[in-house]
């Protein structure tokens, strides 16, 4: 009987305490490289608010000038820059005047400098919350200019 007891022990199978020490390291790194990966593809998917909040005012804008001859300027709206929450839409500005209104909650704040025959449209954000601004901006031209690699 003893000696069947030592063969049993002789033949358990399993993981060393090494192996599985080297599993978690493993693991620890793989999550180091993909969770910042991970966050900044997520705030790079939120400047899509952006690239498609300027085209509708500038759609509007072209609208608006189409029947008063003459673009409107519009001041930042909501006031104040929305930063890593989302905020409720308010026009402070006159948004409603050129007929835009964003669907839904925001995340960048809009303003529009407009002169009789020339506009720039500018979208500000902070989404990662380091007192940095993403400005995204689009002029009557076509020319647009957006934020440099890594600041959202």
């Amino acid at each position: 009987m003893r000696k069947f007891i030592k063969n049993m022990r002789n033949n358990e199978k399993g993981f060393t305490l090494i192996e599985l020490m080297i599993v978690v390291a493993i693991i620890g790194i793989l999550a180091a490289i993909a969770i910042p990966n991970f966050l900044n593809y997520q705030l790079k998917s939120k400047t899509s608010e952006a690239k498609t909040n300027i085209g509708g005012i500038k759609t509007s804008l072209e609208a608006y000038n189409a029947e008063e001859d003459a673009y409107k300027t519009c001041t930042e709206s909501p006031d104040s820059n929305p930063g890593k929450a989302k905020r409720a839409w308010t026009d402070k500005g006159g948004f409603g005047t050129i007929g835009f209104e964003p669907a839904g909650e925001v995340y960048y704040s809009y303003s529009v400098t407009a002169a009789t025959t020339s506009y720039t449209i500018t979208a500000t954000g902070d989404l990662d919350g380091d007192t940095t601004d993403a400005v995204f901006t689009l002029d009557q031209d076509g020319e647009a200019t957006k934020p440099a690699i890594g600041v959202f």
